[in-house]
Parts: C-alpha cells; structure tokens; sequence
C-alpha cells in the first residue's frame, strides 16, 4: 500500500509538471516513507510554478463542507450547542459533558462572529525551517493568521515568523506543564500571550475529559484580568468528522496533529490559503540540519501523530492548486 501511494504521489507531480511545460520528474520506486525520499519529492516540487486552480479548490472544499462544515461547526457555539443538551467528548466518546448555563454562557453567539469567510490566510506551522525564512511580512500581509501552539512571536525572529496572530490553538498540557495549571502562574501565562493581541485562543476542551478544566481555566482567567484575547473551544463534531475525512483518505493515526486540522478549516473558511512551516524533516532540500520547530527541537510524541501520511496529502493538496505550501525563505522585499 505505501508503495502504491508513494508511486502515485510521484507520478501525480510528473504529470503536473510536465502539463505545464516545467521541470520534468523521474518516475522511481521507494520502499516505504523515508525522509530522503520526501527531500527528492520536495525538491522537484520546488521547481514547478504553483498555480492556484479554483475548479480544484471547490471540488475539494465541497467534500470537506459536506462532511465536517466548518463554517458552521469548527467552533462550539451557542447555535451548533444547545442549552442543557449532553455533548459527547471528541475522543473519549462514550463520556458527556452536560451544558449547563454556565458553560453555555461561555460560547459565542454564532461561529461567524470569528468574521469568515478570509481572502488571504496564513496557517503557520512551527517548523525549523521557518528559521532564517524572512517570511514574516508576507505572513503579516495576510488577512488572517493561523498559528498553533502557542509559538513565540517576538524579538528578533519575528523577520521569519511575522507578528500578527488572529487565532492560536493551545494545547492543554502546555497549560499543566508550562503554567501549573494556571493555579499560580497567571500574570506569567497573560505576559507571555500578550504579544498575541486581540486574538482567539482555540482550546480542545471538548476532546478529552481532562482537556476540559484547563481550557474553562484559561476562559476564566482571560476574563479575570479582562485580557484583550478570547478563548474558544473546538467543536467535538467538527473534529470527530475531520479525522473521519482524513482517515478514508489513509491518515490513521491517533490524532490528527493541530496543523492539519486548522489546514483543513481554513480551506473552508478562507479563499486562498498559505501554509509556511510545515517541515517535518530533520534537514533542509540543501543537506542543512534543522530544528524539529523553529524554537526547539522536541519532537512529537511517537505514534501520537501519522506526520508521513499527513504531509502526503499536504502536497497532494499543493500540487492540485488547492492551497499553497512555502517550502523554503520568502522573498524579502
């Protein structure tokens, strides 16, 4: 099976190449998904001249809005979660949560009050070879900034990863491990997310029952200190029927990673997409090692995430003219 689609994965950039008259692309065999063999496929990529193909945009966004509907369900809200109904968690799915008028009290009105749809959007992954990229200002030239994690914006590498943020996802173990649970370190937590401005925090607190208490944590805090940014929480449906798209197109894996999730929302959500800093290689097209993200090097969790297969269909979905990966530095003028 991995040989098929490392087969057809090769195949399909020859023949978009070769349609448009650019760099042609031998057709070899590969025994499995090696990182030499994604840096040869990326290289080749490289060379041809992207073009975005609307036909091929909808096509696809059509499957996505019929299966998951972001636009109406990426974020719980008081339209998509009634009052007093019982929510099933994304992944431990045989547990509920009851939406009381407390919580119900936290969700936004109407999932469009996040101001979509974007023309131009920027999903920022953490890569390492963001570093030295200059492409922080086209990322802040772009209507909308996606980032994940929260990944340090300020100081001198803000040339390479931009400013801007409207929406950053938080995991909540960076809550427990990073700031104890918010139990002490609250002005620490507001200091450190103050460089995101008025932005939407995107919690998973519906994923898993012991994402729920550190995500309403990071609610209540913000409106302690009536903080200029807003926590929101993702829809449990939303993800549930994500991973389900994902997995008849061979992404199995425990979790979808956060970067491929919001790729994928914004597709609905916005008209052109960009995506800077997904690399999940150890090294350059150039042989030049790098960072596993552009701020550390630790890696993910094994087995948590199906990274390979993930990157598969981000290239498929560049290659089609559906969005557009930056693979290496932007121009800086």
């Amino acid at each position: 099976v991995v040989l098929i689609q490392n087969t057809y994965l090769i195949f399909f950039f020859y023949l978009r190449c070769f349609t448009n008259q650019l760099s042609s692309l031998i057709l070899t065999f590969c025994l499995g998904y090696s990182e030499d063999y994604y840096l040869q496929i990326v290289t080749k990529i490289q060379n041809c001249t992207w073009k975005r193909r609307p036909e091929e945009y909808i096509k696809f966004r059509s499957e996505l809005m019929s299966c998951c509907d972001a636009v109406h369900n990426f974020i719980a809200s008081q339209n998509n979660t009634p009052l007093g109904s019982n929510m099933s968690y994304e992944v431990d799915n045989k547990k509920t949560i009851l939406i009381t008028e407390d919580i119900f009290r936290m969700l936004p009105e109407s999932p469009s009050f996040l101001g979509y749809p974007f023309k131009h959007c920027a999903v920022v992954g953490n890569g390492g070879i963001l570093k030295n990229s200059s492409c922080g200002a086209e990322i802040d030239n772009s209507d909308f900034v996606f980032r994940c994690n929260l990944p340090p914006t300020t100081g001198s590498i803000s040339k390479d990863v931009g400013k801007k943020t409207n929406l950053v996802t938080v995991n909540p173990s960076i809550i427990a491990q990073k700031y104890n649970k918010l139990n002490e370190r609250k002005v620490t937590f507001l200091e450190n997310i103050a460089s995101y401005g008025n932005s939407f925090l995107l919690l998973p607190a519906f994923s898993f029952k012991s994402n729920t208490a550190a995500s309403f944590k990071v609610y209540h805090t913000l409106q302690e200190f009536s903080a200029k940014q807003r926590a929101i929480f993702f829809h449990p449906r939303y993800l549930k029927s994500l991973a389900q798209f994902w997995r008849t197109k061979g992404v199995k894996a425990y979790r979808l990673s956060s970067g491929f999730m919001i790729a994928s929302a914004a597709v609905e959500l916005c008209e052109n997409v960009k995506l800077y800093g997904f690399w999940p290689f150890s090294k350059t097209t150039e042989e030049i090692p790098i960072s596993h993200h552009y701020y550390d090097n630790q890696l993910p969790k094994p087995g948590f995430h199906a990274m390979p297969k993930e990157y598969n269909q981000i290239l498929q979905l560049h290659g089609k003219g559906i969005l557009k990966v930056q693979f290496g530095k932007c121009d800086s003028d």
